[in-house]
């Protein structure tokens, strides 16, 4: 029983010599393995050099500091309640006398932490700090980790050395 008037036969024709020997496959298949032998190469020899990675690419995590070099983040947790993976994690400590310097405000976060295995890089933390404590660097990527205990950056991973600071392009 048909369903409907649509169906159509195929009759497959009989096939020539040089079809039954195959030589028009393998003609094919030379030419186009001439041709990806002689084209451009595409890998990139990635310890020697780099590919650019554009400027909305979310990579290392940075803690900044502002001009005077005390830390921004105020421990506020917005940026821990902002992350859908739950990666990041602080405790706040009040500042004590003679710290001025080292911190902006009265609190700070004595322990920053951000596990990496778990963060996402969705950039939502970047987003949700009122005092622009945090960023993804654009230009760098995470350092491959071989052991369990490497995975958890703390501020000493994070937060950013005075010497070498991160700017973007645009910023001023």
């Amino acid at each position: 029983m048909k369903l409907s008037n649509k169906s159509k036969v195929l009759e497959q024709g009989e096939l020539t010599f040089a079809e039954r020997i195959y030589l028009p496959a393998i003609v094919g298949g030379m030419a186009t393995t001439l041709k990806h032998f002689f084209s451009k190469k595409v890998t990139i020899r990635y310890p020697e050099q780099k590919r650019y990675l554009g400027p909305v690419f979310r990579g290392h995590h940075i803690l900044k500091r502002d001009e005077q070099g005390a830390e921004r983040c105020t421990a506020c947790g917005l940026c821990a309640v902002a992350c859908p993976a739950e990666a990041i994690s602080m405790v706040a400590e009040e500042r004590k006398k003679g710290e001025e310097h080292l911190y902006r405000e009265e609190k700070y976060a004595s322990v920053y932490e951000i596990n990496m295995l778990r963060c996402i890089f969705c950039g939502l933390c970047e987003e949700a700090c009122p005092k622009q404590a945090i960023y993804l660097q654009h230009d760098k990527m995470v350092p491959v980790f071989e052991d369990r205990s490497e995975v958890i950056f703390g501020k000493d991973k994070l937060v950013e050395k005075m010497d070498n600071r991160y700017l973007r392009e645009g910023w001023k």
